[in-house]
């Protein structure tokens, strides 16, 4: 009898459906069984007894900006901070690198910069911006996992908002491809005309930064992104909602056919507007962030599954950019992508918000479905890819600006207490990240399965083929 390469023995297997003690052995990158006691021999033996085991989390929203503007981030920091927060696999947004991911040779360079330092799996979005849409089915066959737009200024002056026309267009070729297309959901019309008349009158406060970003904005350009993914049978996600109004408006639209799916972000389950006040411009984002009530609405809506996952919007900046009088000039983007679990389970598990099970979901199945990397991601079973997090739950810890691996190591979660602590973290069978250190691994670049379109789903009911991630 052969030995397998690798057994992780005695872990508490997190599953989205139950939690176990279960034996995984490991052979070739990838699961060979999941079972109560694995007796056949291993090259090496993991021990995994009293710790949680995760499937590793897949973070579909982060911005590494590069190649660019690398001094803000990079792979190689990046992704080390991914790995120290269990996270396996990430897709990369299409702008704040510098050419943004709006064509082939844009994303030719971009894959080759995470091919030689990225230390987990990677994937891409493609830029959706008016004047590129004939790049769309390159980019497609290039193998992003889905187009993203802006509805309202994105701040990158090479990465325009669409206008209506454009997006019905693009979602049009989109639905073709089989591809989905994400929308930053905020009004232009609103947010620039209240930017306008703050500043104007001299407002240049973090309350009259709020101000000029009402929920309103962003429930406007919700609806009117679900009536157009609804006429053109294009699949629709909705990055970052911010409220548990904006998640209802998605769960709506989902009920009445709509293919439509929505994410929210850590700091706005644990941060609130009031935080602007000391916190400041380390956790300006947008949309912003909302009132106590808002959050709490949230919350309930993630637990309901009215939201589908979460990511990070990871979107750091080097501190001049952020540390700004003004608060319109400071960069908007929080630093985060280490410390989602770190969040969900301080926040969510210990509060009773949220099961292991659900935050597995959350993080990582669900993902891993909707972006087409199901089912060599996102599941911890015979096949998968070997992509696991080892937490210790019995760990109480705070988190210092020492304990990050971002290029500028600055957060708002810094000082927070958190419940549970990463150990370890395997990418296809390779620890990656163990004992507070990071080990050198290649990550891959994954190819989404796509999805037919609504026509081609009437006329053929039978799941697409496509190329798998390699």
């Amino acid at each position: 009898m052969s030995a397998h390469d690798a057994i992780v023995h005695g872990g508490l297997v997190v599953t989205p459906r139950n939690v176990k003690c279960l034996d995984i052995a490991i052979d070739g990158g990838r699961i060979s069984a999941v079972e109560p006691a694995i007796s056949r021999p291993a090259r090496l033996h993991i021990p995994a007894d009293g710790l949680y085991v995760f499937p590793g989390l897949i973070d579909v929203h982060v911005h590494f900006n590069e190649p660019g503007r690398t001094g803000w981030e990079g792979f190689a920091s990046g992704t080390t901070a991914l790995a120290a927060g269990g996270v396996t696999c990430f897709l990369d947004m299409p702008l704040n690198s510098h050419p943004p991911t709006v064509d082939r040779r844009s994303f030719a360079q971009k894959r080759m910069r995470a091919r030689a330092s990225s230390h987990v799996d990677f994937g891409f979005w493609g830029g959706m911006i008016p004047g590129k849409l004939d790049q769309l089915e390159a980019l497609a066959e290039e193998g992003v996992a889905g187009f993203k737009a802006f509805m309202c200024s994105s701040g990158i002056e090479e990465f325009p908002p669409v206008d209506d026309e454009t997006l019905y267009e693009g979602m049009q070729i989109a639905a073709r491809l089989g591809l989905v297309v994400a929308v930053h959901a905020e009004s232009e019309t609103i947010v620039s005309t209240l930017t306008r008349n703050a500043r104007s009158m001299g407002r240049r406060t973090a309350r009259a930064y709020l101000d000029t970003r009402p929920l309103s904005a962003e429930l406007e350009a919700i609806q009117r992104a679900i009536e157009i993914a609804a006429a053109t049978g294009c699949a629709l996600h909705i990055a970052h909602v911010s409220a548990g109004a904006a998640a209802r408006l998605v769960a709506e639209a989902s009920r009445r056919g709509v293919d439509v799916t929505c994410e929210t972000c850590p700091h706005y389950l644990v941060f609130t507007q009031d935080d602007l006040e000391t916190l400041g411009t380390l956790v300006k984002c947008a949309p912003p962030l909302r009132s106590r009530q808002d959050q709490e609405e949230l919350w309930r809506e993630l637990a309901h599954g009215s939201v589908h996952l979460v990511a990070s919007d990871h979107s750091p900046a080097p501190p001049p950019a952020k540390h700004r009088k003004d608060f319109f000039e400071a960069w908007g983007g929080i630093a985060g992508c280490q410390s989602t679990l770190s969040v969900l389970l301080t926040a969510g598990y210990a509060t009773g918000r949220l099961s292991l099970s659900q935050i597995a979901r959350l993080t990582s199945e669900e993902p891993a479905k909707r972006f087409g990397l199901y089912p060599k991601k996102g599941a911890i079973a015979p096949g998968c890819d070997a992509d696991l997090a080892i937490v210790d739950l019995s760990e109480q810890w705070v988190l210092r600006e020492r304990d990050l691996f971002y290029r500028h190591p600055t957060s708002p979660y810094v000082g927070q207490r958190w419940i549970g602590r990463v150990v370890r973290t395997m990418v296809r069978g390779t620890t990656v990240y163990g004992d507070g250190r990071i080990a050198r691994a290649a990550g891959r670049m994954v190819v989404p399965l796509r999805t037919p379109c609504r026509a081609e789903r009437r006329a053929n009911p039978s799941p697409a083929s496509s190329s798998a991630a390699g």
